[in-house]
């Protein structure tokens, strides 16, 4: 029995989080209390986000991955010095924009290829890495991979977007993309998502409204 926290995404249903002491609604920094039990919304209809309310039901909701989506492949540029390989798997990719806003030459909108390893320092890309949420980007430097940050396990979420997971927890019945650690992950909450359960990005195309009330502390039945 893991003494980390555990989430499990029900069967077409919401998030059941087990051991979490609180999530925190990344917008103001407010956080709410959680019982031991939570079951959290991951179909985007719920009337008290985050907290699931029942409506899955309703809309029919469905937690399967998208035969479209983008393939689960990790990919690697490595500089010419061979100092720093960068690797990434866009099928993880939540869209934060933390690398592109932070070093747009080396995170290249809308250019093939679109890692350029050669256009910074080592250590002004992994500074830049260190920074995303969703774990498709990761480094190797001098050797060692860097992949995980470590910390207390902590549970958020942003406002618009996903549930944002950092410090590790435990992944229940969740194959993980290559790549991919249950150390710092976005998890999908618009219901909308490509490659349920993480966050593809999709909640910035489907106008989802993630500010619902958070009234109670979510321990239904999740049913």
């Amino acid at each position: 029995m893991s003494d980390r926290p555990t989430i499990t995404p029900t069967e077409n249903g919401p998030f059941r989080v087990d051991g979490a002491e609180a999530i925190t609604n990344m917008a103001d920094g407010q956080a709410t209390e959680l019982k031991r039990t939570t079951f959290l919304c991951r179909c985007g209809a719920s009337g008290n986000k985050p907290f699931c309310d029942g409506s899955h039901v309703r809309v029919g909701f469905s937690g399967e991955v998208t035969p479209d989506r983008q393939p689960d492949r990790l990919d690697g540029y490595t500089s010419t010095d061979g100092r720093i390989t960068i690797h990434d798997n866009r099928s993880l990719c939540a869209h934060a924009g933390r690398c592109t806003d932070h070093l747009a030459t080396v995170f290249r909108l809308g250019t093939e290829p679109w890692i350029d390893a050669d256009a910074a320092t080592a250590e002004q890309i992994a500074t830049v890495i260190d920074q995303c949420p969703s774990g498709a980007l990761s480094y190797t430097v001098d050797g060692a991979l860097h992949r995980d940050w470590g910390g207390t396990p902590s549970l958020g979420f942003a406002p618009g977007g996903p549930y944002v997971i950092s410090g590790g927890v435990e992944l229940v019945d969740v194959d993980l993309p290559q790549g991919g650690t249950d150390d710092h992950c976005t998890l999908c909450r618009c219901g909308a998502s490509d490659n349920k359960p993480f966050c593809s990005g999709k909640h910035w195309y489907v106008d989802f409204d993630g500010n619902g009330p958070a009234g109670s502390s979510g321990a239904d039945d999740g049913s």
